[in-house]
């Protein structure tokens, strides 16, 4: 139905709004047009009661294009989420390319909020800390509601949209750490966007074509069809023990292709890399990476 993006207008000002068939529509128009008060922040947005009553409305009313789409500076749409939840090994090609066995539960890690980073912002990469980069590119899915012990039959009516995301990784410090918290933990280590495709645009995520290029070669190309735990699994086991919030990234895990399998050698990234991850129907983030 829509794309919620975040962003900075031609006017210089941080706002939030919908594009809707092609034509964005701000957060303030949005307002004027629905004779209502939106909250400030599009965090509190997607978490309040007015979400769900904006997408029903766009249907009927025939609205105008607020800004053009390349006028925008496109910022990362949930810029500080309750919790970054990120599965390792949920694609069968994945452990196939490390000769590991996928295991029976997610295995799940977090990342800080602080990670988060835009869908085209240049990710800058302290050089005395970090020497082996990598890209790992991922179907995100963003929660929409408060739940608990969600039972995996209902679990989608708690997704509220789409988002491309890249797990950058320092292979160094996990190799280092026997475990990865710190390696994928740095600032700016999850680019996300470039917008929340709502769940309803995506009729079966489990069929999207992933792919990641580097410098224009392309690193890894294959689909969500390879995804171990499905959606619903995830968030059914996750929200067991744990209560899902509006804004919740879940990060769904990465197909095969990494840097760090390559052959014969790894290739990880390097100073002025441009790394651009394309899901089908989601949309593509692309971030230079600089080296400081």
């Amino acid at each position: 139905m829509a794309k919620i993006l975040r962003y900075i207008g031609p006017n210089g000002l941080e706002s939030y709004g919908l594009m809707v068939n092609n034509l964005v529509i701000d957060r303030n128009d949005l307002e004027r047009e629905l004779n209502i008060k939106l909250p400030e922040d599009i965090l509190s947005f997607i978490s309040s009661t007015y979400l769900n009553m904006v997408l029903e409305e766009i249907k009927r009313i025939s609205f105008k294009q607020t800004f053009k789409l390349e006028d925008l500076k496109l910022l990362a749409p949930i810029p500080n989420p309750p919790k970054i939840l990120c599965l390792g090994l949920n694609y069968i090609d994945h452990a196939e390319e490390q000769q590991k066995t996928p295991p029976d539960e997610p295995m799940i890690f977090i990342k800080p909020r602080t990670s988060i980073a835009g869908p085209f912002d240049d990710i800058y990469v302290p050089s005395d800390y970090v020497q082996q980069l990598d890209y790992e590119g991922e179907l995100a899915v963003i929660i929409g509601k408060l739940g608990k012990r969600i039972s995996a039959s209902k679990a989608l009516d708690y997704v509220l949209g789409y988002t491309v995301f890249n797990d950058l990784s320092a292979r160094d410090i996990q190799a280092k750490d026997k475990q990865w918290t710190r390696g994928k933990s740095l600032d700016q280590f999850a680019p996300i966007g470039p917008w929340i495709v709502t769940r309803d645009e995506v009729e079966n995520p489990y069929n999207l074509k992933i792919i990641t290029r580097v410098n224009d070669e392309i690193r890894q190309n294959s689909s969500t069809s390879k995804m171990v735990h499905k959606i619903d699994r995830v968030i059914e086991i996750l929200s067991k023990g744990m209560t899902l919030e509006p804004g919740d990234i879940i990060a769904t895990g990465t197909p095969s292709g990494v840097g760090v399998f390559m052959k014969p050698k790894p290739k990880f990234l390097k100073h002025g890399d441009i790394v651009e991850i394309m899901i089908e129907k989601i949309g593509t983030i692309r971030n230079r990476i600089v080296f400081t």
